[in-house]
């Protein structure tokens, strides 16, 4: 999530339903892997405390640096369009993005799907600094369907990165999913934007945190214009060490069965602000840490971020883990590497009655130095009063982002 705005749901007319297909027919983005990134904790908690500046994250760390089934759900299921748009897995599951076709014939941008965020938005032909230059642009002259709007547009994030421009309107293709949209068009961006792998953000949020007042969402045109037969994005994010980071997907219109085991369990959205839902406990091999809280689950951040004592719980039970959060040279929880060959424990966290659970081996996130002894853990304190489930905890367990009169997440552990 990146911006700070205060996120309130959608309010539906009426009760859309939600088809669990067999064999889903709605629009299908899969993943592939990028094997040239290299992981960066650092940059990770940085891009952290981008997206939640309101939390005021690096405060806590001493380096700053920059339901029901229609009986009858047959060709409905489909919607007005399905298609399969390739995404990459950016290194070892650190981040993923998707290529989206923009205007007529279609321009492809490689976005970071987000339900953190609402905005669309990439560079635009008119943009000349280094970082626009150093990702695709969009040119204007080159879309028939194109139409200018010109209402001015800005975003700042905590970490001083800034990308300001005008707000236009055109076709945006994900998948075979059309639908008209309106885009933020950066005429500008700091030089932190440069070495980013996207070119932009495509926000599945709601449409109260659109830097714009009154922009409506990808997912509001789309459900307004029935191009999706049900108002849902499921979410495969696929794991590098449980299945070689293959076969992932985003999943417009529909939920894949085959993707997760045993039935979905729905959790509320509690606050109708970011997808945020109540976290009732968290656990160390079915061991209670008594530790609840309020907590996001969020595509668009890598790691899980929890308070600070549960993160110590957590860490506490792990042979060879090192808080390393107050070391400039580190700032953050550590733990062994071999953790992901040798452990077999896992974490949980407690939503709707149910426990969704995470392999501590995948805490050993990102090796420390070239020794490959100690990795930063996936696991970090620091979010005390909301806790963010990121793709750490995604990768573990498919989710289904429902947006209907009363939003919520159902949740089931992946099936690889």
């Amino acid at each position: 999530m990146k911006f700070t705005a205060t996120l309130l749901s959608l309010a539906a007319a009426t009760t859309l339903l939600v088809v669990e297909a067999q064999h889903p027919a709605g629009t299908a983005i899969p993943l592939s892997l990028n094997p040239h990134h290299k992981r960066n904790f650092r940059a990770a908690i940085a891009k952290l405390n981008a997206r939640y500046p309101q939390l005021d994250l690096e405060s806590h760390h001493t380096f700053h640096p920059p339901g029901s089934t229609p009986a009858n759900s047959g060709a409905r299921d489909r919607g007005a369009g399905s298609g399969t748009v390739p995404l990459v897995d950016v290194g070892t599951d650190s981040e993923y993005y998707g290529t989206v076709l923009v205007g007529t014939p279609g321009q492809p941008f490689r976005l970071d799907f987000d339900t953190g965020s609402s905005d669309i938005w990439f560079p635009t032909s008119d943009c000349n600094t280094k970082a626009c230059k150093a990702h695709h642009r969009f040119n204007a002259k080159k879309s028939s369907t194109y139409k200018k709007d010109g209402r001015p547009w800005r975003i700042g994030y905590g970490d001083g990165s800034n990308a300001s421009g005008i707000l236009a309107s055109d076709i945006v293709s994900v998948g075979g999913i059309k639908v008209r949209q309106t885009i933020g068009l950066a005429t500008n961006e700091s030089a932190q934007f440069a070495t980013s792998p996207e070119d932009g953000l495509f926000g599945l949020g709601f449409n109260t945190i659109e830097s714009v007042k009154g922009v409506k969402t990808f997912l509001d045109n789309a459900i307004a214009a029935k191009a999706i037969a049900q108002p849902v994005v499921s979410v495969f994010l696929p794991s590098v060490r449980r299945n070689g980071g293959k076969g992932g997907n985003y999943l417009f219109g529909a939920i894949d069965k085959t993707r997760f085991t045993g039935a979905l369990s729905y959790i509320p959205v509690t606050r109708k602000g970011y997808w945020q839902i109540h976290i009732s406990d968290a656990k160390y091999n079915n061991k209670s840490l008594t530790q609840a809280s309020e907590g996001i689950i969020d595509t668009g951040t890598t790691l899980i971020i929890v308070g600070d004592a549960v993160a110590k719980a957590i860490h506490s039970s792990i042979p060879g883990a090192i808080d390393s959060s107050k070391d400039p040279n580190i700032g953050g929880w550590t733990v062994p590497c071999s953790l992901a060959k040798t452990s077999k424990d896992n974490i949980a966290f407690t939503m709707g009655g149910k426990d969704f659970q995470v392999p501590v081996a995948d805490l050993a996130w990102a090796p420390l130095d070239n020794t490959g002894k100690q990795c930063y853990s996936g696991v970090q304190g620091g979010q005390n009063g909301l806790w963010i489930l990121g793709d750490v905890f995604i990768k573990n367990n498919y989710c289904v982002f429902e947006q209907s009169a009363s939003p919520r997440i159902g949740v089931a552990p992946l099936k690889y």
